[in-house]
């Protein structure tokens, strides 16, 4: 099975779109790394304390990347 890019296989214009926004980038987030079967980064995205920085890190991936990378 190839590996999806981005969320759900989205172009990275749309993609990006998705990740700047708080909320959208939280359950894209969370979805995708349920896909992937990456239960450490699912569990770190799920928490309130530790989203924050997840979601600062799924932006920079998905802009030097155009895919999440890390803990996806």
């Amino acid at each position: 099975m190839a590996r999806q890019r981005a969320y759900f296989g989205l172009s990275w214009v749309v993609s990006l779109i998705l990740a700047i926004i708080p909320i959208t980038s939280w359950v894209c987030g969370i979805v995708v790394r349920a896909q992937r079967q990456n239960w450490l980064g699912l569990i770190l995205t799920i928490i309130p304390i530790t989203f924050p920085v997840m979601w600062i890190i799924d932006i920079i991936t998905m802009i030097m990347h155009k895919d999440l990378t890390i803990l996806a």
